[in-house]
């Protein structure tokens, strides 16, 4: 028989994403509304360990879901893969009256969320990340307010560098994960998308192509490049002492963390967070809130992690081909 649950905990781990206050605010007016007292964490599984635990009203969530970033902080806590800290967490947990735990984040947070629900403690995941890197769902919270932020931000770019006649190589977040630079690469209309997945670290093929380009006579280049492939500004000068084009990086960086949540970002985070007390109140534990085929799913957290994401072969085709 499920455990009774009287009061849940929420906290944002890992790296902030637009829409994570959407979704903190959707869990505790859903949690206030279902009879159940809330709790928020300060600066994700750290702050859980540092015990900075406080009671949350629904007054305590109004004014948030324009807003960037997440109000209950973050942070990364590489402690926490340790067994002995993992039971000092869930031991606080008990300490505090909490039954059930929100984890706003990513894989790693979804780890700790797994290690959580074996010691008792129930827990519920939801996809915080700019990076659409999490493969059970089709929708992460944050990546259309980051993908549109620097789809924004290319773009006047690529006025001043046709304007110039230059060759603009700029990159965007995504470490190991090539989305928003896919993305951005189709809208922006890019030259050249080089992603972490694909990239074969040909050079030569880029600068062909832009001498190619030369000679039917476009004046400007776009190359969009993903972090986890990096090195833009060395990349920049060998491009321009190859093909005589003034050539020019731009790295967009944490910009692309914050921001207001677009209309989806906000739509979608507080519609997982409301789905995420709902299913722990129906006693499951060990979950992942999703969004796959047009409807909001929870899948296994232990099946959510062993799921691989690569990068679709259909849009990648497309992006090249147009």
């Amino acid at each position: 028989m499920a455990k009774e649950i009287k009061t849940i905990a929420v906290l944002t781990s890992g790296g902030d994403a637009p829409g994570m206050n959407a979704a903190i605010r959707a869990v505790v007016r859903t949690a206030i509304a279902r009879g159940l007292k809330v709790k928020g964490v300060k600066r994700g599984y750290m702050g859980l360990l540092n015990e900075e635990i406080t009671d949350m009203e629904a007054r305590h969530v109004s004014d948030i879901i324009q807003r960037g970033g997440t109000i209950l902080g973050t942070a990364r806590c590489l402690e926490f893969k340790k067994p002995e800290v993992q039971q000092k967490a869930a031991d606080i947990c008990k300490k505090h009256g909490i039954d059930g735990i929100v984890v706003i984040g990513g894989d790693g947070s979804y780890r700790g969320a797994q290690c959580l629900s074996r010691l008792g403690i129930n827990t519920v995941g939801l996809p915080g990340t700019i990076d659409l890197d999490i493969a059970c769902t089709d929708y992460t919270i944050g990546f259309d307010t980051a993908v549109n932020t620097a789809m924004q931000a290319i773009d006047k770019v690529k006025d001043t560098s046709s304007s110039h006649e230059r060759c603009s190589i700029i990159e965007v977040m995504g470490r190991n994960a090539g989305y928003i630079a896919l993305w951005c690469g189709i809208a922006n209309g890019a030259e050249d998308i080089l992603l972490p997945e694909v990239y074969d670290y040909n050079e030569q093929e880029i600068i062909n192509h832009i001498i190619e380009n030369r000679k039917k006579g476009k004046t400007h280049h776009l190359i969009i490049n993903a972090e986890g492939i990096g090195h833009s500004v060395s990349m920049s000068r060998r491009i321009e002492a190859a093909t005589g084009l003034e050539t020019r990086a731009t790295i967009l960086g944490y910009m692309q963390r914050g921001g207001n949540p677009t209309a989806r970002d906000r739509v979608y985070a507080s519609i997982m967070g409301a789905k995420a007390v709902d299913v722990m109140l129906e006693g499951k534990t060990n979950r992942v809130i999703g969004y796959k085929h047009g409807e909001f799913i929870d899948v296994d957290i232990e099946e959510a992690l062993q799921m691989k994401k690569g990068i679709d072969e259909y849009q990648y085709e497309v992006a090249r081909m147009i």
